[in-house]
């Protein structure tokens, strides 16, 4: 059942979002995501977005080939209420295959959203909720200047280090601080 809130709308539950998939109201080409029960509109994905989302994958699944899934542009359900689709995650091998269970918030070992034209969105709504959800770590790649925010040690509703990196330099997800990735690299 949705849930009412104070300003009259209407939220929704994942299960009733992926109902309304599976009955043709949301299209697979309608790009969405489910963020407080609200059903959000995604921003268009531009050239340098889809580059840099593809360097950054090529990157990962190469150098953490065995070690974690990279996945991308594929829902993680936080709670009841919220399903988003960053660009990019690192989720933990568990015993229960992804195909059987939704990945959650507990096997993300890092998120990856690539901003072009959501920064400021991805810099507000989705670091709370990533922080909310207990996410340990949360990227926010900027596409206009090349550098990539690192959020890590969530508490409430904020990450407690944060760190920029900038031309020249270099980031490893904590859960495998042996990977270097490059800024000239992702910004190929």
């Amino acid at each position: 059942m949705a849930v009412e809130v104070e300003r009259g709308r209407r939220l929704f539950t994942v299960e009733e979002y992926h109902r309304m998939g599976e009955a043709g109201i949301l299209k697979p080409t309608d790009r969405v995501e489910l963020i407080r029960g609200e059903i959000v509109e995604m921003s268009p994905i531009g050239h340098r977005h889809a580059a840099f989302v593809d360097n950054l994958l090529q990157l990962l699944v190469t150098r953490l080939a065995g070690r974690a899934i990279v996945s991308v542009q594929n829902p993680v359900r936080l709670s009841d209420i919220s399903e988003p689709q960053p660009d990019l995650k690192l989720l933990r091998h568990r015993v229960i295959p992804y195909k059987d269970a939704a990945a959650e918030g507990e096997d993300v070992l890092l998120l990856i959203e690539v901003a072009e034209t959501s920064m400021r969105y991805d810099r507000t709504t989705k670091l709370r909720l990533y922080a909310e959800a207990g996410i340990r770590e949360y990227w926010v790649v900027d596409c206009a200047a090349e550098t990539i925010e690192i959020h890590r040690s969530p508490e409430e509703s904020v990450y407690r280090a944060v760190t920029r990196v900038t031309s020249g330099g270099a980031v490893s997800p904590e859960a495998f601080p042996d990977v270097l990735l490059t800024l000239i690299e992702v910004f190929a």
